[in-house]
């Protein structure tokens, strides 16, 4: 189809149904999801510790946390769908080694560095999407498509964990499942054909002044009332999902009597579906409530989820219930996420300025996914699930205080963040 103009507000531009945006983003969550449950579920029956588990996770993340300084590269470069094309493929491949090369200590940094390469493909893939979201979608219907968005990307985690985790425990060899989902994976570009190209932002500068530029468009926003309260929401340990890695290690959910079975179960296909359900009730709940409303109130629901499924009776069903309950909440969580960000960044090197957000809610959860091993190796299964819940607490705690402060002193606080 022909690109449209890209000097033309987003109403003016062809909205497709945003069941093309979950489909195209279904690669992102699935090579994170296959890290985060097929390998953290066999890694303590591999020889490596929670702790180890919880690294790899760590390392998938790592990239995301700074890919704020490489979205100029998409955004004033390729046109989205020349980046998607070649992000997936780098993406398709990085999983297919990941799956290859065996499990184990002897193996452990080289797959650290496999998945740190394929989580940088993984960014770029989500800088395409969300730049076309940015620049296809009228005002009014963002929060619909940011629920519809997310659903692609965690029930992609969904697929390439549960699905991953029983093709490593059926196939006879480990390099057999990357390829089959190293080409579901690059079959995901194929509703491409369904949306017009997004050319590249015109750039009038080097990439590093570009850079620059995006920093100095980013801290104008921050100094706005919604920009601090967006950086606040994007930098405390709420709405974080983390605990997920940690129920998914064989280890910790023996806890509750779960063995592989359960484990494919709660966190693969049903979790799945759990979260796209979760992201696109979020999406409509966010029309009426706002983005940064129902994150808060979305991270309350998830800390009440960690606080039951601490005290409830250790059985499967329990582990069961209260992760598909947990994953249906983090559903809401992300679409509240992209809906409120969508809601400040405009359309202008939207993929840099969205992962700019993108990148520091992605710090937390990061450090979440160490702190809660960490407290899963001291304090057992029920201590790391009252870590979370205190973490969801404290969060809403610090943005109600930085809201009610902006309330009473707005003026006192712009002059300091100026």
């Amino acid at each position: 189809m022909p690109s449209p103009p890209p000097g033309l507000p987003a109403e003016s531009r062809r909205s497709p149904h945003p069941f093309v945006y979950t489909i195209l983003t279904v690669p992102y969550g699935a090579s994170g999801g296959f890290v985060s449950v097929a390998l953290a579920y066999l890694a303590t029956k591999h020889g490596l510790t929670v702790q180890q588990g919880a690294e790899l996770i760590a390392v998938m993340y790592s990239p995301q946390v700074f890919k704020v300084l490489w979205a100029p590269i998409a955004d004033t470069t390729l046109s989205r769908r020349q980046w998607y094309l070649w992000a997936t493929l780098v993406n398709s491949l990085g999983t297919v080694l990941t799956a290859a090369v065996p499990l184990g200590l002897s193996n452990f940094r080289l797959i650290e560095a496999i998945i740190f390469v394929t989580s940088i493909a993984d960014s770029f893939v989500g800088f395409s999407v969300e730049a076309m979201i940015a620049h296809l979608t009228p005002a009014a219907d963002r929060g619909r498509v940011s629920g519809w968005y997310q659903a692609g990307n965690l029930g992609g985690a969904g697929i390439g964990g549960g699905l991953g985790l029983w093709l490593l425990n059926t196939l006879p060899a480990s390099w057999e499942t990357g390829l089959i989902l190293g080409g579901l994976l690059l079959a995901c570009a194929l509703p491409l054909r369904l949306l017009p190209d997004v050319p590249a932002d015109t750039r009038t500068s080097s990439v590093v002044r570009e850079i620059g530029n995006v920093v100095w468009e980013l801290w104008l926003v921050a100094r706005t009332r919604s920009g601090v309260l967006c950086v606040t929401l994007c930098c405390v340990p709420m709405c974080t999902g983390a605990a997920l890695g940690v129920l998914a290690q064989a280890e910790v959910a023996a806890h509750w009597g779960a063995g592989p079975g359960q484990v494919e179960l709660a966190q693969g296909a049903l979790s799945g579906i759990s979260s796209m359900i979760g992201c696109v009730v979020g999406g409509y709940g966010c029309v009426r409530l706002g983005g940064r409303v129902s994150y808060a109130v979305t991270g309350a629901l998830m800390a009440a989820v960690t606080l039951a499924m601490a005290y409830l009776p250790a059985i499967p069903t329990t582990y069961i219930a209260g992760t598909l309950t947990y994953a249906l909440v983090n559903g809401l969580c992300y679409a509240a996420f992209s809906t409120f960000v969508f809601e400040v960044i405009g359309g202008k090197l939207a993929a840099t300025k969205y992962n700019g957000f993108a990148s520091l809610s992605n710090s937390p959860i990061t450090y979440m996914g160490l702190v809660l091993a960490a407290a899963e190796t001291r304090f057992g299964p029920r201590g790391m699930l009252l870590t979370e819940s205190a973490a969801g607490v404290l969060g809403i705690l610090v943005f109600a205080a930085v809201d009610r402060l902006w309330r009473v002193k707005p003026q006192a606080i712009a002059g300091a963040a100026a």
